[in-house]
């Protein structure tokens, strides 16, 4: 990316999860700049405004910094301002706002914002000021209506309830793509290997939403790109009396090559739900059945999809 930032036109928002309603923002951002010979950019705020704001009542995010930025620019945006809120931004007014960061910092010539977007001091700034400042400070302001997908207004809030509720298949109609967990591969307990059968367990992101139960997954290396099909147990491990939320992986496809250091793990398909069994024996039987669900599912897969790798 360039150092100096813009002339843009400016997609502003958390876009946490990246969903299908945040990418048709970002289609009319980028096709606007086209015409218009802008860089198409977007605003975004580290941490999220509730960190600050309502401390006790800050969403779990659908998917890190890092994975955020990535989507931003996987859907067209050439530059990403990540501005951090702090209690004094909070504290801006609109118009303090509009001048010290759309205008000075990022030279905006278009903004696009949903039509509920609100900003400055209390929320203050309304569409109706918002617009009288782009008069003022010369640039376009443009209000998007929500996206809707088969009824339902496409939201942030509507993936993680449907991610919290193990509906994945749900939450990727929402998010245009497979729900996914990125983080280090760390070291178990060590039970896994001894007395059921040997997994990837993926350290889980600081307040990250995760769905509950055992899912068809598919696990990436994220230093090598290489791919694997997959099933993932999420949750507590009850049968070994756990109480600390793990994020197991057995590959189905062999593991050649070193284990990967960092992977991400995509849920696919609900399979079952998490359960406490009598004894390791009765659990390892149970995760046989898992597995041999999880290869009918991706024999499926393959005959509908081909190559695989189209799949992923």
């Amino acid at each position: 990316m360039s150092e100096q930032f813009g002339p843009c036109a400016l997609a502003i928002g958390n876009f946490d999860g990246v969903h299908i309603g945040h990418k048709a923002l970002i289609r009319e951002v980028v096709r606007y700049a086209s015409d218009k010979n802008l860089r198409a950019a977007a605003l975004t705020f580290d941490p999220h405004p509730t960190a600050v704001l309502a401390p006790d009542k800050v969403p779990p995010q659908i998917c890190s910094l890092g994975q955020r930025l990535e989507l931003l620019e996987q859907a067209g945006v050439e530059q990403v301002f990540v501005q951090p809120f702090t209690a004094e931004l909070a504290a801006f007014s609109p118009e303090q706002f509009v001048e010290d960061v759309l205008v000075n910092k990022l030279n905006t010539k278009a903004v696009f914002v949903g039509e509920n977007f609100r900003f400055g001091y209390r929320q203050s700034g309304t569409p109706e000021v918002f617009r009288a400042l782009g008069e003022r400070y010369g640039f376009t302001t443009c209000f998007m209506r929500p996206v809707t997908f088969r009824g339902e207004v496409v939201s942030s809030t509507a993936v993680r309830g449907y991610v919290a509720a193990g509906k994945v298949v749900h939450a990727a109609h929402l998010l245009g793509r497979c729900f996914s967990l990125e983080g280090k591969v760390v070291s178990g307990h060590g039970i896994g290997s001894r007395q059921t059968v040997p997994t990837l367990n993926l350290r889980m992101p600081a307040n990250q939403i995760a769905p509950r139960g055992v899912f068809v997954t598919h696990t990436r290396d994220l230093h090598d790109g290489r791919r694997w099909t997959s099933i993932t147990n999420a949750g507590i491990r009850p049968t070994f009396g756990g109480d600390e939320f793990t994020v197991e992986t057995f590959l189905l496809d062999p593991l050649e090559g070193d284990t990967p250091r960092e992977i991400e793990v995509a849920f696919r398909h609900f399979v079952r739900p998490e359960r406490q069994f009598p004894n390791a024996d009765e659990l390892k039987e149970q995760i046989l059945k898992d597995v041999a669900r999880a290869k009918a599912y991706w024999r499926h897969a393959r005959k509908l999809l081909q190559p695989l790798s189209s799949i992923y």
